[in-house]
């Protein structure tokens, strides 16, 4: 029998609360101030809370591009805002502006698995909310993949898949949205990663799927698409899944190495602005101890710094 890790209903840490706001992933953080100076206990024992839940929320945070920026970094180096040629906010090559108007993502997925160091973490902020819709779905892949029948988990473990930009995702029919398309794909990237992956600083295996996740290596595209439509079935259950609800100011913090993520387009043509600050992550590593490769494209060295 696999065991699922033991979460508290709350507790406090460092002189903050940690609020649970879902069985399985998702909390609150209170009584921390995101954009002050933070005490390297503090930012400690917030990595040990990202591990446990996942995903952490701080209320009402009203954040700057800068404050949002110094919060990220004392994580972990950052990335710039994409490794493609999407743009960044001016002046600041760290922030990506998630604009309703160029892009929705209306899609599962995990930040740029399709370069070979996919991010450690993403920090999205809440700037424009539309009045109603425009949430974030974060899922946790790894109670997902403790949901796995025993047989179905043993087969997860010996797959790897190749991830591209060039998946399909959907965009919007509209001129600003095409030339976003054109610079989200104006270098085509392949990395083959572990479709269980274990996670560098927990040890946690968790399934490794998302948008971007083409083909199984060894497999034809249909026999992949089945497979990969199956896994990713269990991570989109709903007891797996945040519904993450803006309020302006808000900012999330959620771990990109076992979460997905998704913006529902359901805002209709009402403004929304986010702004993400993304922290740079390894390698990923296989249950076998395999590590991920690249298969087209480059290093993405201009996108994001080496992590051991």
């Amino acid at each position: 029998m696999v065991r699922r890790p033991s979460l508290a209903k709350g507790h406090t840490v460092a002189g903050f609360d940690i609020h649970r706001i879902g069985g399985r992933i998702g909390a609150e953080v209170v009584g921390v101030d995101p954009g002050g100076p933070l005490a390297d206990d503090v930012v400690r024992d917030l990595n040990a809370a990202l591990l446990a839940h996942k995903a952490l929320v701080f209320r009402g945070a009203n954040l700057t591009d800068e404050s949002q920026l110094e919060f990220a970094a004392r994580f972990g180096p950052l990335t710039k805002a994409h490794p493609t040629g999407v743009p960044s906010v001016d002046g600041k090559p760290e922030v990506l502006p998630i604009d309703g108007d160029d892009h929705r993502a209306n899609h599962w997925h995990t930040d740029c698995t399709f370069v070979r160091t996919p991010p450690k973490a993403s920090t999205l902020r809440g700037i424009v909310i539309p009045a109603y819709g425009g949430n974030t779905l974060i899922a946790n892949q790894a109670a997902a993949y403790l949901d796995l029948p025993r047989e179905l988990r043993e087969l997860a473990d010996k797959l790897w898949a190749v991830h591209t930009n060039d998946a399909g995702q959907p965009l919007l029919s509209t001129d600003r949205a095409d030339e976003y398309r054109k610079m989200f794909l104006a270098t085509i990237y392949k990395s083959v990663h572990p479709v269980v992956r274990v996670h560098p600083e927990s040890g946690e295996r968790g399934l490794f799927v998302s948008g971007f996740a083409q083909q199984l290596v060894g497999y034809s595209i249909s026999e992949s698409r089945a497979i990969l439509d199956m896994l990713q079935r269990y991570v989109i259950r709903p007891e797996n899944v945040l519904r993450v609800r803006w309020t302006p100011g808000d900012l999330v913090l959620f771990d990109n190495r076992n979460t997905q993520h998704y913006g529902p387009d359901d805002y209709d043509d009402q403004p929304r602005m986010l702004h993400r600050v993304t922290i740079a992550g390894d390698v990923p590593v296989g249950v076998d101890g395999g590590k991920s490769y690249l298969l087209e494209g480059d290093d993405a060295a201009h996108y994001t710094p080496p992590v051991e």
